[in-house]
C-alpha cells in the first residue's frame, strides 16, 4: 500500500475557557491506521474531533487532500465519537440505512464488514456494548470516506470484543486513512501503521510505528509510551467507557461519513 497524505493538521490550538487542550499541533495523516495515544487529558478526543470537523480549532487549520483512486469519496470524513446516540428502537440495518441515505454505501455490506451480518435485524436496544461499537464503526465507514476518525472504538469492551473492534477499524484502512485513539497499547502495537503520542496537548512523537521504535530503542508501543509520555512510568489503563481524556465535551450533531471539507 502506497503512503498518501490524506489530511494535514497545521498549528492547531483548541482552548476551553481560555485553557489550551491542544497547543500548536502539526501532523500529517497518511493511508493506513494511525493510532493516537497519550495520558488522560492529553487532548486525544479534542484532536480527533478537530480532525473530523466536529470541533472548531481556536487557531490553526485542518486540510483534506484528494484520495486519488478513491476520488468518489475525496475529502469525505467518517467519524465515530465516544458516544453515539443511536435510536434503541431501530434495527442495525435501519440505523445504517438512515446514514447510507446521506453518505451512500450498502448497509448490509457495511454490517458484514464488521461481523454484524447476523445481527442486521436486531434492535439497537438488544445489541451488546461491543456490537454497538461495531455498528458505530460500520456507520463511520459508510460511503468509503478517505479519512475515518474513530474515538476510542474499543471503549468499555472485554478483551475479545476490543480486538474484534480494532480489527474492523484496521480493515477500513485499506486505501483510506484511519485515525483511532486508544488506551490499549497491545492492539495499537498489533494494528497501527503509525503512532502519534500526545502529552499535555502537544505532539511528543509521531511517525511510522517501526521508525519510532527504532528511534527510541524500544521493542513495542508500550515501551514507546513509557519513553515518551509515561512520566511516572505507568502504563495507561484500558478505559472503562468513561470520558477517558477528561476533556470538556461539546454537544453537537455530526453525521458521520458525510462531512465534505
Amino acid at each position: 500500500m502506497s503512503d498518501r497524505t490524506l489530511a494535514s493538521v497545521d498549528g492547531v490550538t483548541r482552548a476551553y475557557g481560555g485553557v489550551p487542550v491542544l497547543a500548536g499541533v502539526t501532523l500529517s495523516v497518511e493511508t493506513g491506521v494511525t493510532a493516537v495515544v497519550g495520558p488522560n487529558g492529553s487532548g486525544k478526543s479534542t484532536l480527533l474531533g478537530v480532525l473530523a470537523g466536529a470541533v472548531e480549532p481556536t487557531d490553526g487549520t485542518v486540510s483534506y487532500h484528494d484520495g486519488g483512486p478513491r476520488d468518489g469519496a475525496a475529502k469525505r470524513v467518517g467519524y465515530l465519537p465516544q458516544r453515539v446516540p443511536f435510536r434503541d428502537g431501530f434495527t442495525a440495518r435501519e440505523t445504517l440505512g438512515f446514514y447510507a441515505a446521506l453518505a451512500g454505501g450498502d448497509p448490509d455490506a457495511a454490517l458484514a464488514d464488521v461481523g454484524l451480518a447476523d445481527a442486521a435485524d436486531k434492535r439497537v436496544a438488544d445489541l451488546s456494548g461491543g456490537m454497538r461499537r461495531l455498528l458505530g464503526i460500520a456507520q463511520a465507514t459508510l460511503g468509503d470516506p478517505d479519512v475515518v476518525v474513530l474515538d476510542e472504538p474499543t471503549s468499555g469492551l472485554d478483551p475479545e470484543m476490543r480486538e474484534r473492534a480494532f480489527r474492523a477499524a484496521a480493515r477500513a484502512g485499506d486505501g483510506a486513512a484511519v485515525v483511532v485513539s486508544s488506551h490499549d497499547l497491545d492492539l495499537v502495537d498489533a494494528y497501527a501503521d503509525a503512532v502519534v503520542v500526545l502529552r499535555r496537548g502537544r505532539v511528543a512523537a509521531a511517525g511510522p510505528r517501526e521508525r519510532l521504535l527504532d528511534e527510541y530503542g524500544v521493542d513495542d508501543v508500550d515501551g514507546l509510551y513509557r519513553a515518551v509520555a509515561g512520566g511516572s512510568g505507568d502504563r495507561p489503563t484500558v478505559d472503562d467507557g468513561g470520558d477517558a481524556d477528561g476533556e470538556p465535551s461539546e454537544e453537537s450533531v455530526h453525521v458521520t461519513g458525510v462531512s465534505d471539507r
